[in-house]
């Protein structure tokens, strides 16, 4: 359980700082954002999601629905991204972060879905 709460806290640090800029609303990212085809106005709301699975990831302590929570956000909207990366030919490498987070966010998930406490 510990070594979880320890891995959903990286998470939950690689998520806040993914989203600062899309919470800025940074122009670089609303560009990236319509080159994969994307709404410009969703880049705050993909950053809103991030803060709230990190957010979640953070309280993942009180309860194991929390970290389930948080793990199925980063999921989906990781997903989306890394989904988006491949279509826009940046391969492996330009999607390896994200990879990154949904593999540690899906073992949290497979974790507390197979634990008992």
């Amino acid at each position: 359980m510990i070594l979880r709460y320890v891995a959903n806290l990286k998470v939950a640090k690689e998520l806040v700082n993914a989203a600062k800029p899309k919470l800025k609303n940074d122009q670089g990212l609303r560009d990236a954002f319509e080159s994969f085809n994307l709404s410009p106005d969703l880049v705050r709301v993909v950053g809103a999601a991030e803060t709230a699975a990190a957010v979640l990831f953070g309280l993942s302590i009180f309860s194991k629905r929390l970290s389930q929570l948080g793990s199925l956000i980063t999921i989906v909207v990781l997903g989306v991204a890394i989904q988006k990366h491949f279509q826009a030919g940046h391969g492996k490498e330009g999607a390896q972060h994200a990879i990154d987070l949904v593999s540690m966010a899906g073992l949290s998930l497979a974790d507390t879905l197979v634990s008992k406490n």
